[in-house]
């Protein structure tokens, strides 16, 4: 699959590219720069925001993206060729868990990982993040 980057899109329209491939997997955009080890809630875009508000290299392209791409590899690619903080976060039942922890698995690892926990789980009243946005310093 490509994502296409340019400034008229909303964080939302390049989210849902990418959901579009990895359906337990979301991309977060920040307004610090990448860390490459976790970046706090509290610095986290809305998805409504155009990019060209979010990132400080204003290239238009797209990358390809296939299943063998590890995590970190995409946040460094988003971060160097488009100016983007990103992180990836993977659904877990009703959960969304940053990948920090295992950026070196590939986006089809964390997928199905995503998928089993997802599917398995019994009680899924809604999305939410794995802590409330407000508590994270």
């Amino acid at each position: 699959m490509k994502l296409t980057i340019n400034d008229k899109m909303t964080i939302m329209e390049l989210q849902q590219q990418f959901c579009a491939g990895f359906q337990y997997l979301k991309l977060e955009f920040f307004d610090v720069p990448p860390t490459f080890n976790g970046l706090p809630k509290s610095h986290m875009y809305g998805n409504h925001r155009l990019l060209a508000s979010c990132r400080k290299l204003h290239n238009e392209g797209t990358i390809e993206i296939t299943p063998d791409l590890t995590v970190d590899k995409l946040e460094r690619t988003l971060w160097e060729k488009f100016g983007l903080s990103t992180e990836v976060f993977r659904k877990s039942g009703n959960l969304w868990i940053e990948t920090t922890l295992s950026d070196s698995w590939t986006l089809k690892r964390q997928n199905d990982e995503g998928k089993i926990f997802t599917l398995s789980k019994i009680d899924k009243k809604s999305d939410e993040d794995i802590m409330d946005r407000d508590l994270w310093e």
